[in-house]
Parts: C-alpha cells; sequence; structure tokens
C-alpha cells in the first residue's frame, strides 16, 4: 500500500483540518499501481486493479461511485439459471449429482441444504451461458431426483440466482 497523493488531495479538499486525523487519511491508502475511482459523495476514493474495482460499501456512494465506471466495463455471455429442490438430502444426490456435472462441464452446479416444514432437503442449482446445455442438465437434475425416490420442486429464482440457505 503506498499512501497516494492525488487522494489525500481530495480528502484534505473534503475535510476541514481538525477533522482529518490518522483514521481517515488511511483512506487515502491505496495499492502501489492502483487507479483511482473517484468518489463524488464522500471524496474517500476507490481503486481499480486490473479488473479489480473496489467500491465504498455504503450502498447511496457505491452506486454513484459505480455510476462513474459503468461505461468502461463490458459484460460478457449472460448466465441463466435452473433451480430444482427436493426433499432428499445433500448426501443422497451427491453422486448422481458429480456425474452429471461430468456430463456437463461448461455448467456450473450448486447444492444448498435447507431445512423446512422440519425436513431437509437442498436446492439444486445449475447456471450456464448456453441455455439448451443449461435446460438438458436441468432435465437430468429432475431425472435423477425421481430415480432416488424424490420429487423435484421447482424453483423460482431472483435475477442473478439466490444461493441462500433457505431453498
Amino acid at each position: 500500500l503506498k499512501r497516494d497523493a492525488e487522494a489525500m488531495a481530495l480528502l484534505k479538499r473534503h475535510y476541514n483540518d481538525d477533522e482529518f486525523n490518522e483514521a481517515r487519511q488511511k483512506m487515502a491508502h491505496v495499492p502501489e499501481g492502483a487507479r483511482l475511482i473517484k468518489n463524488p459523495i464522500s471524496s474517500a476514493p476507490g481503486f481499480q486493479m486490473e479488473n479489480v474495482f473496489v467500491l465504498a460499501g455504503v450502498p447511496m456512494i457505491m452506486r454513484a461511485m459505480f455510476d462513474s465506471l459503468a461505461p468502461l466495463l463490458t459484460g460478457g455471455s449472460k448466465v441463466l439459471s435452473q433451480a430444482v429442490a427436493t426433499y432428499l438430502p445433500e448426501g443422497t444426490v451427491a453422486e448422481g449429482l458429480s456425474q452429471i456435472q461430468g456430463r456437463h462441464p461448461d455448467a456450473d452446479i450448486g447444492s444448498y441444504p435447507f431445512y423446512r416444514d422440519g425436513k431437509f432437503g437442498c436446492t439444486l442449482v445449475t447456471r450456464n451461458a448456453d441455455e439448451a446445455d443449461l435446460a438438458a442438465a436441468a432435465d437430468e437434475i429432475r431425472a435423477m431426483i425421481i430415480e432416488l425416490g424424490g420429487k423435484p420442486i421447482e424453483q423460482d429464482l431472483v435475477s442473478g440466482g439466490d444461493d441462500d440457505d433457505d431453498g
């Protein structure tokens, strides 16, 4: 880390002398080689190192900082998600899920346990940019659940997926 001169100048303009204590001066410490990200609200800059962006944690400030970055960001392929829950425990589906993952290497398949209605179960989430491969993997998961004596329960996912432990 280094004390960045530009960050110090921004912070000095924002705080009066008696407020600009050592703790606030630490906000000017950034990794060597980082590019500053302007903060239009509180002046404490974020920074960028390659494809990593570090912003303020306060949502309103983070949004303001992000707005200045948005034009610089490029998106990748849209990632789609499907989720199927079951009251079968994770240990019961693990082997079959591993086999399905092997047949669909471009899919990201996760198992998220839950306890609901007095029973254990898991939500099996598949993510993939390829819609056909996503559907095929999800169909195999449903078939596996039925083969194991369970019932597939379709789950709606919030945009981008929902990895909460509550299914």
